[in-house]
């Protein structure tokens, strides 16, 4: 993809301070005398490898990982192109300092180590004011937008305006991983407040003092967003990020068939979970529709799972209410039963018929799941006793602890492989090490949503699509499954390695694209080959030649 913006090509100081456009060392001799670039810079003309040593040298220095972390995005403040070279070039040593685990200590320290603006802010002082606000964004044809209210960021809370690394870091991955141009990227704070105490406390932090708004005037800023969004940006695609769950499955209700929006907690994580377990089903050699899947957790994360793969067993011919008795729920009242007094509308399909449990372990052992799945944000749960549970039931128990940051994992790699003597199929969402057993090594799969929404985003932007629908994410997930390989599948990790993630974007975007046509929701004229098209309109981090 092209960069649209219209703005003339600035000189001297202006350029070297301009993100989209700087080289830095890389500028030519003749490119240094067009641009009035001459003794702004050192003598020396630097190839972009040159510069991409010099970055990563610096990066493996530092003594911390948000330290590479703040590292990063000033070098994305001043060098968008150097930066998302190394990010393609490294990406499975870059993704973790620029989004999960790292991102969620940055978002903790956010008021503390900003630097430079990055996206749009829009709070509650903002109402009537929304269309002007998104006049002010410099570039005209953003075809993403990540939006957030940061009540419920990774597995660690409320962090209001502080959230606003996680809308950043998305943009980051669906350039990085996808090849959407950077100034098509646009992350929005929606910021209503924040209940987070130690940030109230903070004379430090930069969002509004006050407690989050619950009330209409909340529901009044979302419209206006996204009315402000469709009249002044119409072929954007709208991410609904790290909303809580009273929200999120409300506002995913209330817009997708209005507007191009998904709720990536919600979908993305259904579809990447899903990929993981037919992936694991390569392993133990069963179908999709034998399976019985416990939960721990029935936010976003485990409702989404859920429901993906209730879809995914219609679509293989069961009926939705045999397929949602496959799919059990342990949540911070136990197991989730019809006997309940109250029990949130998203979460009355998956309330079974079944007596009252309190407790995991004892879950386990009652219901005999073939897989175990933890999305609550609490670390630790998934016990030794859990996991030996599991290892005497299945001959290869499928144990994905999805939580983030790593802090929050159900459990380790290394206590699932140890507790079911190496038998487990291991997934996570934030990134483990491999680890030694016996005479092999297991490499740890990652549930990262990174494999799915570049790929869905990328899809509907080259399509013009007009919607996302449930099908894209069902067609997402058997094409991430499809690319798990042999060798990958040997040493327990049931993605495909990081280092594809470009190739696995493109497929998913093509298979996306093909349904949006199908569907008669594509707005762009349908190329002879969608894959190609694909490929050929991804941006690659190359400078461009000024003279």
């Amino acid at each position: 993809m092209t960069d649209h913006s219209e703005t003339a090509l600035p000189h001297g100081v202006k350029l070297l301070h301009d993100p989209v456009r700087n080289k830095g060392t890389a500028f030519t001799d003749a490119e240094r005398d067009m641009l009035g670039l001459r003794g702004l810079l050192p003598p020396k003309v630097c190839s972009p490898a040159e510069q991409e040593q010099r970055v990563m040298g610096n990066l493996r220095a530092k003594e911390s990982d948000l330290e590479r972390y703040i590292a990063l995005i000033s070098l994305q403040d001043r060098n968008e192109t150097l930066f998302y070279r190394v990010a393609c070039n490294h990406i499975e040593e870059i993704m973790p300092l620029i989004y999960t685990p790292t991102v969620g200590k940055a978002c903790q320290q956010f008021s503390h180590i900003y630097r430079r603006p990055r996206g749009l802010y829009i709070s509650l002082q903002d109402r009537g004011r929304v269309q002007d606000i998104l006049s002010h964004w410099p570039h005209q044809d953003p075809r993403v937008i990540v939006v957030t209210d940061g009540e419920r960021i990774l597995g660690l809370g409320d962090l209001g305006a502080a959230g606003m690394g996680i809308p950043i870091g998305k943009l980051s991955l669906y350039t990085a991983c996808a090849g959407i141009h950077p100034t098509q990227c646009l992350p929005v704070m929606l910021d209503v407040g924040t209940n987070n105490e130690t940030f109230l406390n903070d004379p430090l932090y930069l969002g509004l003092e006050r407690r989050r708004e619950r009330g209409p005037a909340y529901d009044e800023l979302v419209e206006e967003l996204i009315c402000a969004v469709q009249e002044r940006f119409p072929r954007a695609l709208v991410q609904l990020e790290d909303f809580g769950n009273r929200n999120a499955f409300r506002l995913l209700a209330h817009y997708r068939e209005r507007v191009c929006l998904f709720d990536d907690d919600i979908q993305g994580t259904g579809a990447v979970a899903l990929a993981g377990l037919l992936g694991a089903l390569r392993l133990t050699g069963g179908e999709l529709r034998d399976q019985r899947v416990l939960f721990y957790g029935a936010g976003q994360a485990g409702i989404g799972i859920g429901n993906t793969i209730v879809a995914a067993m219609i679509e293989q011919g069961m009926v939705a209410a045999e397929a949602r008795e496959k799919c059990w729920f342990f949540d911070s009242q136990g197991l989730l039963v019809a006997g309940r007094d109250t029990i949130p509308e998203q979460k009355m399909p998956f309330a079974q018929d079944h007596s009252v449990i309190d407790d995991f372990a004892a879950a386990v052992r009652a219901l005999k799941p073939t897989a175990i799945l933890g999305c609550a944000g609490l670390p630790g749960v998934f016990t030794e006793e859990v996991i030996t549970s599991m290892a005497q039931l299945n001959e290869r128990p499928i144990v994905f602890a999805l939580s983030n940051p790593t802090a929050n994992s159900e459990c380790s790699a290394e206590q699932a492989y140890s507790w079911s003597e190496g038998r487990a199929i291991f997934a996570s969402g934030s990134p483990f090490a491999a680890v030694p057993v016996g005479n092999r090594t297991l490499v740890p799969g990652q549930g990262n949503n990174a494999y799915i929404f570049p790929g869905v985003g990328l899809g509907t932007v080259v399509s013009g699509a007009s919607r996302v629908t449930d099908e894209m994410f069902l067609a997402a997930a058997r094409v991430l499954a499809s690319l798990v390989t042999e060798e990958d599948l040997a040493m327990g990790r049931v993605y495909p390695s990081l280092s594809r993630i470009r190739e696995v974007s493109a497929l998913i975007a093509a298979e996306v694209a093909t349904i949006a046509h199908r569907q008669g929701l594509a707005r762009e004229a349908q190329p002879a080959n969608i894959l190609d098209d694909v490929r050929a309109r991804m941006f690659e981090p190359v400078y461009p030649h000024y003279a």
